[in-house]
This record gives structure tokens, C-alpha cells and sequence, in this order.
């Protein structure tokens, strides 16, 4: 095969990525705290020996968007929204993981947990226990937890060093390459869930310019593939 061959099946390799990236998004737009996530084309050069040098694209970044999300008001006094920058901290079998799904309720052991039954964790990096008799709870805008005048602890708000190393890892949750560091002052509302933040309609109209794009990909490998077919033909006879 030659280099243009090559070349357009790199492309249509990333078009294929970013559709299903598309297509996921689209999946989620209802799903809370979910990420919208979108893919950046890296392009390789490489001199060749004769003539022009060889330029290819490669499909192999994800960017995630930190846009906030629509708030819904529920009224659930364990369900939290964060107004900008931040996610909350939780304690996975595989680690530390970051997530912006705020709704939250009690295990059996009194432990604040997600809905996946994972232990939301405090600034300290503990989990947060409520105790049993505790009653009127409260999360003020900086994330402390109180029952009454007694404080229970405070939700863990942070931030990573650099935006890049969020590595998404399926549904809502993301590790981090880097580090992170506390939110200093955050914004919570209680009572509140964010939404996706998956714009449905940019979505579609994506959706469509990539298809388009793949088919014209497929067509010129389908032409190039009967010239090829034409020469042999020629050479054989």
C-alpha cells in the first residue's frame, strides 16, 4: 500500500475514535456530573527519502471539558453540586478517584458513599461517617458537614496541578497522573445535583460532519483500491 493509502487509513482510525467519543457523550447527556469529553488530532511529519515529507494524523488525546453543568434543585440534603472548579474526593478499591456526581447517601456502617457504594472522603483524605443520631443536616457552601452545632467533617473539594492529567476511567470517575491540591475556597449547594454537561444538539451536529467525513475517507480508499486493482490488471495481461 502506498503512504496516501496509509495515511487516509490513520485518519479514518481517528474519525472512527472520535465518533464513538461522540456517541458516548450523546449516551451520557442525562447522566449526573458526566464530563463531556472531546478528541484532539496530533499530526506526525516525517521526511521521506524522495520528494515531500509525509504528514499523518493521529487520534490519541482526550480533553475533557470542565464546563459546569445545568444544577437541578432536589431537595435531598445528602445530594451536592459544585459550583465551578473542583471534584469531590473518593476512595475506590483502585485508589483515590475524582468525580463531580454529587449525589450521595449513608451505607449500613453510617459512611457517606456514592451511588457505586464508594466512601466519599473529607479534606484530610478520611472517610466521613454521620453518626446514627444525627439530625438536621447541613453542608454549608464550603463543604462542612454539621448535624445541629456538632461539625461531623468536611466533604473533600479538589483540583489537579494541571487539567491534562485527568484520565477519565469510565462513567463519571477520573484518576490523576499528576497531583492535586484542596479547593481552597469552594462553592457546594446542598440540595442541589449537577447535570451533564453534554451539549445534545453540538453533539448531533458533530456527529453528523464526522460521518461525513468518514465516508469521504471510505471513498477514496475505495477508489484507490480499483486503481490499483486497474494497474495490476494492466501489468498481468
Amino acid at each position: 500500500m502506498e503512504a496516501t493509502g496509509y495515511t487516509t487509513l490513520n485518519r479514518q482510525a481517528g474519525l472512527l475514535r472520535e465518533m464513538q467519543t461522540v456517541a458516548n457523550n450523546i449516551a451520557n447527556s442525562a447522566t449526573t456530573g458526566y464530563r463531556a469529553e472531546g478528541i484532539i488530532f496530533s499530526e506526525h511529519v516525517s521526511r521521506t527519502q524522495n520528494g515531500p515529507s509525509l504528514s499523518m494524523a493521529t487520534a490519541n488525546i482526550g480533553q475533557t471539558s470542565l464546563i459546569t453543568g445545568t444544577l437541578t434543585q432536589t431537595g435531598s440534603t445528602l445530594d451536592v453540586a459544585i459550583q465551578g472548579d473542583g471534584f469531590f474526593l473518593i476512595e475506590t478499591p483502585n485508589g483515590e478517584r475524582l468525580s463531580r456526581a454529587g449525589s450521595f447517601s449513608l451505607s449500613a456502617e453510617g459512611d457517606l458513599v456514592t451511588n457505586d457504594g464508594y466512601r466519599v472522603l473529607d479534606t484530610g483524605g478520611a472517610p466521613i461517617f454521620i453518626p446514627p443520631d444525627a439530625a438536621d443536616l447541613g453542608i454549608s457552601t464550603d463543604g462542612t458537614i454539621s448535624a445541629g452545632k456538632r461539625l461531623l467533617g468536611q466533604l473533600g473539594v479538589v483540583m489537579p496541578d494541571n487539567r491534562d492529567d485527568l484520565i477519565r476511567e469510565g462513567g463519571v470517575m477520573f484518576r490523576v497522573e499528576g497531583t492535586f491540591d484542596t479547593v481552597a475556597t469552594p462553592q457546594l449547594l446542598q440540595g442541589f445535583l449537577e447535570g451533564s454537561n453534554v451539549n445534545p444538539i453540538s453533539e448531533m451536529t458533530r456527529m453528523i460532519e464526522v460521518q461525513r467525513a468518514y465516508e469521504m475517507g471510505q471513498s477514496f480508499l475505495d477508489a484507490e483500491d480499483n486503481r490499483i486493482r486497474d494497474v495490476i490488471k494492466t501489468l498481468t495481461r
